[in-house]
C-alpha cells in the first residue's frame, strides 16, 4: 500500500482545522490513520480509502487540533497504515506544519511581505504588529526558507501570520 498527502505541504501554516488530503490505496479498501503531534500531546484518527478494486482512492480529512494542549509551534501529521499481522505503524508519512494559533492568538492567515533593502524581521514584525520583539514569530513562520533570522535578502517572501 502507498500513500501521497498532497496537502498540506511541509512546513504550511494552518489553523485549528487541518485539512489532509491525498491519495491512498493498494487494497480494496484499506483503513489509514493519522496522527498530529509535536511532542506533547496528539491528535489522532482514521479514514478508508482505496477504489474497491485494489487501486488507489482520494481522501480528505478535517482535523481539529483546537482542543490539544499543544507547546510546541512546529508539529508533524503522520499519516501511516497499521499491519494486521503484528499491529506496525506502516508506510509513515511525516509533514511537518507550523501551528498559526501557536504563534498569533486567533490566527486566520497571513500576509505575504517582500524584503526591501534594509529591512530585518525586527522591522517587519515593528511594521506589522506594532512589536518589533515579535520577530520570532515570523523566524518560525518562515523556518523552511529563512533558515538564519539574522540573514534575510531583499526580495525574500516573509509570511506574516495574523489573526481578524
Amino acid at each position: 500500500m502507498s500513500i501521497d498527502v498532497q496537502q498540506p505541504q511541509p512546513y504550511d501554516l494552518v489553523g485549528t482545522t487541518i485539512q489532509i488530503a491525498g491519495t491512498a490505496g493498494g487494497a480494496f479498501e484499506a483503513n489509514f490513520n493519522y496522527r498530529v503531534s509535536e511532542g506533547h500531546d496528539e491528535v489522532s484518527g482514521h479514514f478508508m480509502s482505496g477504489d474497491g478494486i485494489g487501486g488507489h482512492g482520494q481522501f480528505q480529512v478535517t482535523v481539529d487540533v483546537a482542543g490539544a494542549s499543544f507547546t510546541q509551534a512546529v508539529a508533524f501529521i503522520e499519516v501511516f497504515h497499521v499491519s494486521p499481522r503484528d499491529g506496525a505503524e506502516l508506510d509513515h508519512v511525516f509533514i511537518p506544519i507550523v501551528l498559526g494559533h501557536m504563534l498569533v492568538p486567533g490566527y486566520t492567515s497571513y500576509l505575504e511581505h517582500e524584503v526591501r533593502a534594509g529591512e530585518t524581521l525586527w522591522g517587519i514584525a515593528q511594521q506589522h504588529y506594532g512589536n518589533g520583539n515579535l520577530y520570532p514569530r515570523l523566524a518560525t513562520a518562515n523556518r523552511h526558507t529563512i533558515p538564519n533570522p539574522n540573514l534575510i535578502r531583499p526580495g525574500d517572501i516573509v509570511r506574516v501570520p495574523r489573526a481578524l
